[in-house]
């Protein structure tokens, strides 16, 4: 993409540092600097008054000065007035200069709070979102790059949710570069964090590309953590359940990733599952467990975060069908196994105990839930199930599917 790493407050090429020559290094440093204050005010005049070519080479040198410079140099640029010209430019009929111009201000927007904030003050929203619709595939992954870094400003995002953006994004999803679909993604992120929303930023319609991302990830990445963290939202509505059912593995995606994830992406899978099952039982239970879902549950109570255990309960409990006075819930099964781990090994040793007991009945029921995908409950009678409190929960399940 046209935004770099940067890199710190740029200096003076060094030299061994002596008493003697300490004098000399400040004044290197003054003049380093009054040199770079010289040339910031040179480009912001050509930027300003120059003709359409000067236009598009001071602002490429712009961001040629800025990617290797520091947050300093960035607001001495936008302290000179090339903020508002640079929106102009987003506007001008000539490809070469949106894309200078884009590129300049993405550098300028980067690790600057108040660049982010003024830059959409200029009026840049509704430009990059025409670029959005762009054929043009480099602008308009340019334009995406955009959108994310100025929406990771808290003050811009009712700006840019109420813009249109959002379903730009969602088409990146399906037909953008690698790069393109991650910035998207996170952009989106972003945006469904705003508190002004009133309306929901996505549809149904991101559901399918979400789902696919999802399923090429690595379900720990933070990639992850922002894909299922939107599934989660979208699975608030009924049309969002309905696409996650609808898609190829939408199901079987989550709980893989209520299995594999990270201590976030687990407890947005689980939730955006919780929401199914919550909305209609009879209609997304028998779903939930044919994807097996149970051992990666089992898991999520004992190493999930606290709100992910709560979900991860609450969800065990929707998918048991026996009476309600005959469940085994979760919080008792782990009751019962740390009781026994302090008898077995002392309390000193009694948590780490039970942690080692659930893991070894979450392997042996993911065994037996793995087998019951495959050759379905005829072979699992209940003669033929260890009767461990996690395997009696295992077979209460399998046997009503």
């Amino acid at each position: 993409m046209g935004h770099d790493q940067e890199e710190e407050e740029e200096t003076p090429p060094a030299t061994p540092t002596t008493t003697a020559t300490s004098s000399l290094d400040h004044e290197e440093v003054a003049t380093w600097n009054h040199q770079k204050q010289t040339l910031i005010l040179e480009l912001s005049e050509k930027l300003i008054t120059g003709d359409l070519q000067a236009k598009i080479e001071a602002a490429r040198d712009i961001r040629k000065v800025v990617r290797k410079s520091s947050v300093k140099t960035r607001s001495k640029f936008a302290a000179a007035g090339v903020i508002q010209p640079l929106v102009f430019m987003l506007l001008s009929s000539n490809l070469d200069a949106r894309e200078a111009s884009l590129l300049a201000l993405l550098n300028l927007a980067v690790r600057n709070e108040r660049n982010k904030v003024n830059i959409v003050t200029a009026g840049a929203v509704p430009p990059l979102v025409e670029l959005l619709r762009f054929q043009n595939s480099g602008l308009r992954e340019l334009a995406a790059a955009a959108i994310l870094t100025l929406s990771a400003a808290a003050p811009n995002k009712p700006t840019i949710a109420a813009s249109g953006a959002a379903p730009l994004l969602v088409q990146i999803l399906s037909s953008g570069s690698v790069q393109g679909k991650v910035d998207a993604v996170t952009a989106l992120h972003n945006l469904s964090t705003c508190q002004e929303n009133s309306v929901p930023i996505l549809d149904a319609k991101a559901v399918p590309p979400l789902i696919n991302l999802l399923k090429e990830c690595k379900k720990y990445s933070k990639f992850a953590e922002k894909a299922t963290a939107l599934l989660e939202i979208l699975s608030k509505s009924e049309e969002g359940r309905v696409a996650i059912t609808d898609s190829d593995g939408g199901i079987l995606t989550l709980v893989e990733t209520v299995e594999d994830g990270s201590l976030f992406s687990t407890q947005h899978a689980v939730g955006a599952l919780l929401s199914l099952c919550q909305s209609c039982r009879e209609k997304y239970r028998e779903l939930i467990l044919k994807e097996g879902a149970i051992p990666g549950l089992l898991r999520l109570t004992v190493e999930g975060t606290s709100l992910a255990q709560e979900r991860a309960r609450t969800l065990l409990d929707l998918l048991r069908d026996t009476p309600q006075e005959k469940k085994l819930a979760s919080s008792v099964l782990e009751k019962i196994v740390y009781d026994i781990a302090t008898r077995v090994d002392g309390a000193d040793k009694a948590a780490e105990t039970a942690k080692r007991l659930l893991e070894d009945m979450v392997q042996r029921s993911m065994e037996l839930s793995m087998n019951h995908i495959q050759q379905r409950a005829a072979s699992c009678t209940p003669a033929k199930v260890p009767s461990s409190p996690c395997m009696l929960f295992a077979q209460e399940t399998s046997n009503t599917s």
